[in-house]
């Protein structure tokens, strides 16, 4: 007889301290979110499996409805076990998690869209191999009442003969292939892939993936009986994982399929753990980039959800983070110190924090405003430590045709302008960000601002249209600024296209002039950062002599080393250094 819903609840609560000691009762995990009905855990994120891991917030959620459907009421420390495995074995963490299902995608060409099932499939008979013979814990029975072999299909045949391997059950106990030898060979590996690699389980993985690519060829709709046991859809949802922009040196030896990994084969011709990967064309050692698309696409694939713009954004900023420096800062003679002039009457409306209680109580024991509370009166009086005032930043990117789209392709221009703005908001300046193309396509932060993603939102955008200077956002920013205003250096990141400065903007006026008067007003100097392949343009000369400092690049990758030593140029005795 089914228990009611509030007794099946409080027994899984009561099982939840007994999985917890099967793993560590000391863990960061809450207690686990028990749902009545399927409703309730749809709203908490869970759908299509009767149980998930939240690895963001450290969360197990189970839908008790789904359970009872299965039949699984009585396998509370088994599930509530498995969960928890998924948060101390693998994935982990959320960075783990991604990088999962970046290793496996590596072995799954053409198929990527069903890493993110494989690595739970994986993960799964990691975490599941421990519990059972560890552990003596009923896994295998909880495959029985799912009854997975029902739907049929070579993959699952594949994938149940592995827990049988794995435990020594007999042939088709858990619906697992029975006399098919191809099936059983694959089987076999892949129990040898489970254990071998227990420990190093993203290398374990990316053999996996390649082991099951054909049962998935075969077969994607297989997949669909997969509902249940995936509780690792969404486990990365709300999550930053980090480190995903770059490519791991160890991805070089991923897509090796087992029988050609000695480690699982046990041959003696190679060396212990030596691929033919590696032997054949050696380690890479890092410092590759991956494209911003699948950086994207990894990032979805373990359930961060975000926009292409929100995408790129995450994924400039962490390519700059290393190359981050204080940006330079113009030294003022001397600092202003407040020094105590003397007391006046607090009023109703000044702060709590201006309140001289001695003086006050000192006058009179009741506190009376404006007329026996007092307050103290500062004036400013020249210091000794100097007084740094950061340089605001106004910086132009090309966004033509000739430019790479950010959000799909890595954009060195996009990238340099990261760098150098973040390293601008580190030391307090503000920043004004625009991005260009053609006439009438031109986004720009709202004004100068301090706001990082409002920045990275306009770096990170596209045109790819025509070439023409926004010259009126430089002539409006500078027409009437205040010769009080905080310094700003001018900075272009273009190629030949940023001649088009130099035009006559739509109200007749010429482009040197506005040039010339932007320099004037900004009194922190310019800068063009302009991918040329020759020196002789007629435009070049004449700018160097209006004022700017011109520093080519042969290719764009060389704009990131610009845009560092830029960052990191000092200009004790002025601005004027940070044109030289």
């Amino acid at each position: 007889m089914s228990l009611p819903d509030a007794e099946l609840i409080e027994r899984w609560r009561d099982d939840w301290p007994t999985a917890l000691a099967h793993w560590s009762k000391y863990t960061r995990l809450h207690d686990p979110l028990l749902c009545a009905r399927s409703i309730a855990a749809a709203h908490l994120g869970l759908s299509g499996s009767f149980a998930m891991i939240r690895l963001a917030d450290k969360s197990v959620v189970i839908d008790l409805e789904a359970v009872r459907r299965h039949g699984l009421e009585d396998y509370g420390v088994e599930i509530l076990a498995h969960e928890i495995g998924h948060h101390i074995l693998a994935p982990a963490t959320p960075t783990d998690h991604a990088r999962l299902i970046t290793r496996i995608r590596k072995g799954l060409p053409t198929l990527e869209v069903h890493a993110p099932l494989v690595a739970n499939l994986f993960t799964d008979l990691l975490i599941n191999d421990r519990l059972k013979r560890q552990h003596g814990l009923r896994m295998d029975e909880i495959y029985r009442c799912l009854e997975i072999s029902d739907t049929g299909g070579q993959l699952w045949s594949f994938y149940l003969a592995i827990y049988e391997e794995l435990w020594s059950l007999e042939r088709g106990a858990l619906g697992g292939a029975r006399d098919d030898a191809r099936v059983l060979g694959d089987a076999w590996l892949g129990a040898r892939v489970v254990r071998i690699y227990a420990r190093d389980w993203l290398i374990g993985a990316s053999r996996f993936a390649t082991l099951i690519l054909p049962y998935l060829v075969e077969d994607t709709k297989a997949l669909a009986a997969a509902a249940n046991l995936f509780d690792t859809r969404d486990a990365g949802a709300g999550s930053e994982p980090v480190g995903l922009s770059d490519i791991d040196a160890e991805e070089d030896g991923d897509g090796i399929h087992p029988m050609d990994d000695p480690a699982i084969t046990g041959k003696t011709d190679d060396q212990p753990g030596t691929t033919q990967s590696e032997k054949g064309h050696g380690r890479n050692q890092g410092g590759q980039r991956r494209e911003p698309f699948e950086f994207g696409e990894i990032l979805r694939a373990s359930g961060v959800i975000l926009t292409d713009e929100q995408m790129a954004a995450r994924y400039y900023r962490e390519q700059a983070l290393p190359h981050l420096v204080r940006f330079p800062a113009r030294m003022q003679s001397r600092s202003s110190e407040p020094q105590l002039e003397g007391l006046e009457p607090w009023e109703f409306g000044d702060s709590f924090d201006e309140i001289d209680w001695l003086s006050t109580l000192t006058q009179s024991p009741h506190p009376v405003p404006g007329v026996t509370m007092l307050k103290r009166q500062y004036g400013q009086e020249p210091g000794e430590t100097p007084n740094v005032e950061p340089i605001d930043l106004d910086l132009y990117v090309d966004s033509s045709g000739s430019m790479p789209n950010p959000q799909q392709r890595i954009s060195y221009l996009t990238l340099a302008g990261a760098i150098i703005a973040l390293s601008a908001l580190r030391t307090g300046a503000r920043v004004q960000a625009s991005l260009w193309s053609g006439k009438r396509e031109l986004i720009c932060t709202k004004g100068f601002v301090r706001n990082e993603d409002e920045i990275l939102a306009v770096l990170t955008g596209y045109f790819g249209g025509g070439t023409a200077f926004p010259i009126h956002q430089l002539r409006e920013t500078y027409a009437n600024r205040a010769d009080d205003a905080r310094s700003v250096h001018i900075l272009q990141i273009s190629d030949d296209g940023i001649s088009t400065m130099f035009d006559t903007d739509e109200r007749g006026n010429s482009g040197w002039d506005i040039a010339a008067m932007a320099l004037r007003k900004a009194r922190g100097g310019g800068t063009m950062a302009l991918n040329l392949w020759r020196d002789t343009y007629g435009w070049l000369e004449p700018a160097r002599a209006q004022g700017w400092a011109i520093e080519t690049v042969t290719s764009f990758e060389q704009l990131i080393d610009f845009a560092r030593a830029f960052a990191q140029r000092a200009y004790a005795s002025g601005p004027e250094k940070l044109t030289t």
